[in-house]
């Protein structure tokens, strides 16, 4: 089974690729016009957005993220704004920990939701997943991307950015929505 998996961020595609490499499916990415506007008020939205985009330009099974780190002080931001939070991923990372810095709770979790549609662009599932955590005060690590570098997962000593790939894909929340989504394709008739 083929999947366009409706991103360019390349990052993404192998992650998603690494994780669902027991499976029989191939994930490629769409073609280089896609560039849908995220103008929904949810992860769902956002990712329907994304996966209705992708599957007008291919007529594929296609599958979307949306994701982002949620803070609790901040009121569930960033959230949506995630990627367009600040310009860098640097600059991204120092405005949290500004924005936290007499923040007595610093308890977030990153949301995934991923929306599948079948070639005629029909949902065909639509899964959600969380990765529960804290924002440290001082960023640490090189490896992942985004907010990994600040953000401590529940139950670990290593910020995500210090964990290997497959330490980090144990507990992302995009494998928790994912293995929702490798679920539901096993009930498929390919």
């Amino acid at each position: 089974m083929e999947i366009v998996l409706a991103t360019n961020n390349e990052h993404k595609l192998k992650e998603v690729e690494e994780i669902c490499k027991n499976l029989d499916v191939k994930f490629i990415l769409p073609p280089k016009e896609f560039n849908p506007e995220e103008n929904g008020i949810s992860f769902e939205e956002n990712s329907y957005i994304k996966a209705k985009a992708a599957n007008i330009l291919t007529h594929k099974y296609t599958l979307a993220d949306d994701s982002g780190l949620c803070v609790k002080a901040l009121n569930g931001a960033p959230g949506l704004y995630s990627n367009r939070f600040a310009g860098t991923q640097q600059e991204k990372i120092d405005k949290i920990l500004k924005l936290l810095e007499d923040k007595d709770d610093r308890s977030a979790k990153f949301v995934c939701v991923m929306t599948l549609l079948d070639k005629e662009g029909n949902v065909k599932f639509v899964a959600k997943g969380e990765c529960k955590g804290s924002i440290v005060k001082t960023q640490k690590g090189v490896n992942g991307f985004g907010y990994d570098p600040v953000f401590l997962p529940e139950g670990k000593t290593l910020t995500m950015a210090e964990l290997s790939e497959d330490e980090k894909n144990e507990i992302s929340h995009r494998r928790n929505a994912l293995n929702q989504v490798i679920d539901f394709l096993k009930t498929l008739d390919k």
